[in-house]
């Protein structure tokens, strides 16, 4: 239809939450890109923090990539994720 949806994004890199973060935030863009959309049509995201002590640190990373004031509607939770490497986990939906 005319909306994509992200399954969870996770990093490609090992690092700090603010070198995962940044990773997923350029993975999003490649594939909202290949559906033919971008991140200006966010409608929602989702975030999982591993240590929910590190809000600040991904927020601030947020914060510079999201395009609108506030951004999407966003929820961020801490969960145990798939693997003790990954630190964040990013999945968003997005108008096409």
């Amino acid at each position: 239809g005319d909306i994509v949806y992200l399954a969870g994004q996770v990093a490609r890199v090992e690092g700090s939450v603010t070198d995962q973060t940044r990773d997923i935030l350029a993975q999003i863009d490649e594939i909202l890109a290949s559906a033919g959309t971008d991140k200006t049509q966010l409608i929602e995201a989702t975030i999982w923090l591993a240590d929910i002590g590190t809000f600040a640190e991904m927020n601030a990373v947020w914060d510079n990539w999201v395009v609108s004031e506030g951004g999407p509607n966003r929820a961020c939770v801490e969960a145990k994720l798939a693997a003790p490497r990954f630190k964040v986990e990013i999945r968003v939906s997005a108008a096409i």
